[in-house]
């Protein structure tokens, strides 16, 4: 996120490019379509090779800058958990699966090599498998 420049992304297909993210991987992402109006507007004066999110003096955003960001923004929703940017792709990834979302597609959208390291997020939908009725529910008499 720190890296993202104006040109890595494709609002209006609601793509982003990730660029040497987790693991220094490059990969296609998708966007929030409650996000593309804001994001047209952050970027409406940049020029391509500008970073998305900047700091006061136009350079790149610091960790800890973000990272203070974000937890001001979680006290402004009143959330009060011990949240991350990690607690995000977890999130993305988790609710991805929860939506029915293939496991494979999942991988992809995360980056990850090994389809192992993107089932450890079907450990948190169980609570939603739990829910599922099994067709053969049907009574013998």
């Amino acid at each position: 996120m720190l890296n993202l420049k104006v040109k890595d992304l494709e609002i209006n297909d609601l793509i982003i490019h990730i660029r040497q993210g987790k693991g220094r991987k490059d990969r296609i992402s998708i966007l929030a379509e409650n996000l593309k109006s804001d994001l047209e507007s952050m970027v409406a004066v940049k020029k391509a090779e500008d970073y998305v999110f900047e700091s006061n003096r136009g350079a790149k955003l610091s960790s800890s800058s973000a990272q203070q960001v974000f937890k001001q923004s979680l006290n402004k929703t009143k959330i009060n958990k011990n949240a991350t940017f990690h607690s995000l792709r977890h999130s993305f990834a988790t609710h991805l699966l929860e939506n029915g979302t293939n496991l494979r597609y999942v991988q992809k959208l995360l980056g990850h090599s090994n389809i192992r390291t993107t089932q450890s997020y079907t450990q948190v939908t169980n609570p939603t498998l739990q829910k599922i009725k099994s067709p053969f529910n049907f009574n013998i008499k």
